[in-house]
């Protein structure tokens, strides 16, 4: 008998379970033993803020590496074939959605072993709902060049898109550039373009707002800096 490997959904940003993770998924957590996780220290922060019933480090969290070959990923699934449940963390959110533990899904479904989602958050699905843009049709991009001319040229190409096929466009930045992509933006896109920025989801200083990039040049620039956020871009 193989093990079960758990999904398990992390906090965006510090604050108490209770605020963000439904009482099953922390239960499922607790009841683990063997993790794998994007970021290891991040991983332990998680399980203390849910008040994991052992000692932290009486639990084997092994750390997934970014760009994961054959050998890692069969090491880290080796006690799901041992018959041992594992659960899998991402650094935020999610876990195997913009992050290298989708490919230890995949093998995992190839081996024949158990895959278990549980319900937690994610600042995709959280921006897409509070943007008001088009929720049938949309696709996450991840992260855009970070220079220009590729950043604009890339910008333009996601705004013709969304045209084309009425689809909304979803990608991050990391949280010390956002200001400089939000000002790509603006040059970049048309007028009536519609761009929401979804920022510090879930926490006390949330802040969602979408309007035409026509408006957005005409109010106060939002804060930005160093504070996660979502941008998403839907073209008329």
């Amino acid at each position: 008998m193989t093990g079960t490997l758990w999904l398990l959904p992390v906090a965006l940003g510090d604050i108490p379970w209770q605020d963000y993770l439904p009482a099953a998924t922390r239960e499922a957590a607790c009841r683990l033993r063997h993790f794998v996780a994007e970021n290891a220290k991040t991983a332990r922060a998680e399980l203390k803020r849910i008040g994991h019933p052992l000692p932290l480090r009486e639990l084997a969290i092994d750390q997934l590496p970014e760009t994961p070959a054959p050998a890692d990923i069969e090491r880290l699934l080796a006690p799901l074939l041992a018959g041992h449940d594992l659960g899998l963390m991402s650094e935020a959110g999610c876990p195997a959605v913009a992050d290298p533990g989708a490919l230890l899904v995949r093998r995992a479904h190839e081996l024949g072993i158990a895959v278990k989602p549980m319900v937690g958050p994610s600042s995709l699905l959280l921006a897409l709902m509070a943007s008001g843009l088009d929720g049938q049709r949309f696709a996450f991009h991840g992260y855009l060049p970070a220079r220009d001319p590729e950043r604009s040229r890339r910008l333009a190409e996601l705004e013709s898109e969304s045209a084309r096929l009425k689809q909304t466009q979803l990608f991050i930045e990391t949280p010390y550039r956002n200001h400089t992509l939000f000002n790509a933006l603006l040059l970049a896109c048309r007028p009536k373009t519609r761009l929401c920025l979804a920022t510090d989801l879930s926490l006390p200083s949330e802040r969602i707002a979408t309007r035409r990039i026509a408006d957005w040049k005409t109010t106060p620039a939002p804060d930005l800096d160093k504070r996660p956020t979502v941008f998403l871009l839907l073209a008329d």
